[in-house]
């Protein structure tokens, strides 16, 4: 009968240490981040993240977050707690969140290393390409305890890429230029996620070699690279009026070919779901440039 108590006994205690054992992550810094329990205080400190959140199934989870987080309309109703890159320490102390997310490229990481110093638990991420959009919200899942709905969103994002990866395969290359400002006139350089998109429609960037995320470059360099297609971005749906600054440049080859795409930044520079929509419209753009050459 003892022998049976205590087998019951140590079974409890095992079951009970289990129910209470931390939940233990390393971010994408290297930083190991520990939580009592799945989140239930939510703050996310750049637009993606929240959108991200409600794709993993953890919107009402979202206690607060950053200008410009307006997808889903939800997002829109949820206070807000400064900009990505300069957030208010003090509206997110208020808001007593038990996890704090950030984005390491975006954010301003000395504030990001200040929330850790008023003892926030802060886990930083750093979504760089395609497949780590699914890596995001299946971590997303974890931290909020919703693994059921963003495993599933993930699963769904893998197989929509592995399509728009297959129907890409073997096709010509492309140069791009991908402008994402005018002044200063700026691009994406290797490691950003939308490098990655260009390749993933068999396209090489121009300016892949570059190590910064968002590096400044001239007209000049631009010219020298002579892309066969430029993609621009502006501040909306809308083409912006400066990318047909370009056209003076006639001996540019995307100027020849009339190679001067828009996309909406909103679908293709944000690390959600929601990029999958905006690399379709850029494998598109390619194509489109791709039957120009048969016809110059």
């Amino acid at each position: 009968m003892k022998i049976h108590l205590l087998a019951a006994l140590a079974a409890a205690f095992a079951v009970s240490t289990t129910v209470h054992a931390d939940l233990v992550f390393k971010d994408d810094t290297g930083q190991e981040v520990r939580l009592k329990a799945p989140a239930k205080r939510i703050i996310a400190l750049a637009p993606h993240i929240a959108e991200s959140l409600y794709a993993a199934g953890a919107g009402d989870r979202l206690v607060g977050t950053v200008d410009y987080s307006d997808h889903p309309p939800e997002a829109k109703k949820v206070p807000r707690v400064g900009g990505y890159s300069r957030v208010d320490l003090e509206a997110v102390a208020a808001l007593k969140p038990d996890l704090v997310l950030a984005w390491e490229s975006g954010n301003n990481m000395p504030q990001v290393d200040k929330l850790k110093g008023l003892g926030l638990t802060v886990y930083v991420s750093q979504p760089n390409t395609m497949e780590n959009v699914a890596d995001q919200l299946v971590r997303l899942g974890q931290l909020a305890g919703t693994e059921t709905v963003a495993n599933a969103t993930a699963e769904r994002f893998r197989k929509r890429l592995e399509a728009l990866r297959a129907a890409n395969a073997g096709k010509p290359k492309v140069r791009v230029f991908y402008q994402i400002w005018k002044t200063p006139l700026m691009t994406v350089g290797g490691p950003q996620i939308i490098s990655d998109a260009i390749t993933l429609c068999g396209g090489t960037n121009v300016f892949g070699h570059l190590g910064k995320m968002a590096p400044t470059v001239s007209v000049e360099a631009v010219l020298e690279a002579d892309p066969e297609a430029i993609i621009a971005t502006g501040m909306g749906d809308a083409k912006p009026e400066w990318l047909h600054d370009w056209d003076k440049w006639t001996r540019m080859t995307a100027v020849k070919r009339n190679n001067l795409f828009h996309i909406n930044p909103d679908i293709m520079q944000r690390h959600t779901p929601r990029i999958l929509d905006g690399a379709e419209k850029l494998c598109a753009h390619l194509d489109v440039a791709r039957s120009h050459r048969s016809a110059k």
